[in-house]
């Protein structure tokens, strides 16, 4: 894992785009913070730039650079979680992330993923890391290696050792929207 771990982070130093195994399906990813690398993700895609993408965090301290608070219910909900769940912040510190990457209503959506792989590779990044699924918008999302477009793996920079998707569920994660006064929208079961 070290060696692919050390070719992946140099790719997206680089501006590059990977495609990698999540805790969930196989996704499309890149730093959340290069601009250039986020709108190659929506063109590969060809996906809408109005539609926000899902970012993934080493941790809670991670998300606390990237949010301009994190609501006390979003803490409650990620101790009690077991599953992989994608929380939807209020309100993202603007300027930090590239465009495409924050809703129009400010909001961010950040999973904390439950795949070493992922965790480490955000980690060492130093940023958070775009998570997409790794189809063209519209499409199925591919749930193993073998049923990824030849379309998307042609147009990445680099493809994780596809060993490492024995982590992913094959299941795209619950998506929860907290607001800071506690609300909570469940978008995805």
């Amino acid at each position: 894992m070290e060696q692919t771990l050390k070719e992946a982070l140099d790719v997206l130093r680089k501006g590059g785009v990977i495609l990698y195994p999540t805790d969930t399906v196989w996704g499309l990813g890149c730093d959340a913070c290069n601009s250039e690398a986020v709108a190659r993700i929506f063109a590969l895609k060809k996906r809408a730039d109005s539609k926000s993408l899902v970012l993934l965090s080493a941790d809670l301290d991670m998300i606390a650079r990237y949010v301009k608070e994190i609501p006390e219910m979003a803490l409650q909900l990620i101790e009690v979680n077991d599953a992989p769940m994608t929380l939807i912040y209020p309100q993202a510190c603007r300027g930090a992330l590239a465009e495409g990457t924050v809703a129009e209503d400010g909001s961010v959506g950040i999973r904390i993923p439950q795949s070493e792989f992922c965790q480490r590779l955000a980690g060492r990044l130093g940023h958070l890391l775009v998570s997409t699924s790794a189809n063209i918008s519209g499409q199925p999302t591919p749930k193993c290696f073998a049923e990824i477009p030849q379309e998307i793996k042609d147009a990445v920079d680099y493809i994780v050792d596809p060993s490492l998707e024995a982590q992913a569920t094959g299941l795209a994660s619950q998506i929860i929207k907290v607001e800071l006064d506690g609300r909570v929208k469940i978008i995805r079961a």
